[in-house]
């Protein structure tokens, strides 16, 4: 029943690998990198609203983007932020949020999903969705959606399955074995054999299930957030979380529970996903002139003898670029950044040097 379907939306992340457009004041999450109208957390919301009621949905992010989420999701509720006072990574956050959610309905069946991603078809998402809450209604498992690879990508994470399915779904398979994001060669092997999924970090899963699994793998996280059942949904929750946070290991959950449980299922998929990790991820979506130029959002940039490249650009400044092959080009926050795509990787480097040298004040 839908009345018992919930949502988990974690946007607390400061998306450093976007910098200088994503900042600490201003994340990824709140940014229309498409020039769409609506940002990455905008759309992630009208997503889910066709999974559930929209007070269904819950926002759980740091304090400091409190106004932001308000300013942007005008409708939802105060209950239906739940702020961080300190980044512990993902399992503090989801137990915080599901055992909030279950004080409200002990029988959710809970959806957790990033701020941050993109959907090429939303149709076929949300199709994948209820077949797996169809089956976390039916079962005591923990679900993940994995995406059918099209390529060697070296930047996700990857999920093993066997060709064991749950009881209800022949669809959803056992997870063998979770992998970090391997090196080129290992990402080939992955692909030749088939049975290797990217890890897209959205899970699945009843309340009941996903509270079991803290008891049994992570008590100390399980016990400190248990201690707030009886004031979840009241005045006194913030004050409650303020504390345990401080409490928390910093432990994402990945590492404290899916790869240790022995009832995780994937569900393979392909629905036009992207993580939005970083500007490559960008430049693949976004649309190209005939020499692979990706300009966006900005109109005013004139290219001369230039190709393949990714500029992001203030709408009122007029660019011109001449004999520039295979770059980023960034401007936002009184602050330009021109590097190769190659090296795109080194932005989080750059952004730790950046704040070493001239302060918060860039960052």
């Amino acid at each position: 029943m839908k009345r018992n379907n919930f949502v988990l939306i974690m946007a607390g992340g400061i998306g450093s690998r976007f910098w200088p457009v994503s900042r600490t004041e201003f994340p990824k999450q709140f940014i229309d990198f498409f020039g769409i109208g609506k940002t990455l957390i905008q759309s992630t919301f009208e997503r889910f609203s066709d999974i559930c009621p929209e007070e269904n949905i819950f926002i759980i992010t740091n304090d400091i983007y409190v106004d932001l989420i308000r300013e942007q999701l005008p409708n939802i509720s105060e209950n239906q932020i739940l702020t961080e006072p300190v980044m512990r990574n993902t399992a503090p956050c989801i137990a915080y949020g599901v055992m909030k959610i279950a004080q409200i309905n002990p029988n959710a069946n809970i959806i957790v999903a990033p701020s941050d991603h993109t959907i090429g078809n939303p149709i076929q998402f949300t199709k994948s969705l209820q077949q797996a809450l169809e089956a976390t209604s039916k079962n005591d498992c923990l679900v993940t959606l994995g995406i059918k690879p099209n390529r060697p990508d070296t930047g996700y994470g990857y999920i093993q399955y066997k060709e064991e399915a749950i009881q209800t779904d022949a669809e959803l398979l056992k997870v063998k074995v979770f992998t970090e994001k391997p090196n080129l060669e290992l990402a080939q092997s992955f692909l030749k054999s088939g049975d290797f999924l990217w890890n897209a970090g959205i899970f699945i899963w009843s309340a009941k299930s996903i509270i079991n699994a803290f008891e049994k793998y992570l008590p100390e996280t399980f016990e400190i957030f248990q201690q707030g059942n009886s004031v979840y949904n009241t005045a006194d929750e913030k004050a409650f979380i303020n504390n345990a946070y401080f409490q928390c290991t910093n432990i994402s959950i990945d590492f404290a529970i899916m790869e240790k449980a022995e009832n995780v299922y994937v569900l393979p998929s392909d629905f036009g996903w992207s993580d939005l990790g970083t500007w490559a991820s960008i430049y693949e979506m976004a649309e190209k002139d005939y020499v692979g130029n990706a300009v966006i959002p900005s109109k005013q940039v004139m290219m001369y003898d230039s190709s393949n490249c990714m500029v992001n650009v203030p709408g009122d400044k007029l660019v011109v670029l001449q004999g520039l092959h295979d770059y980023i080009v960034v401007e936002s926050n009184n602050t330009l950044l021109i590097l190769p795509r190659s090296e795109e990787q080194n932005v989080k480097n750059i952004v730790v040097d950046v704040k070493a040298k001239f302060g918060a004040k860039f960052i």
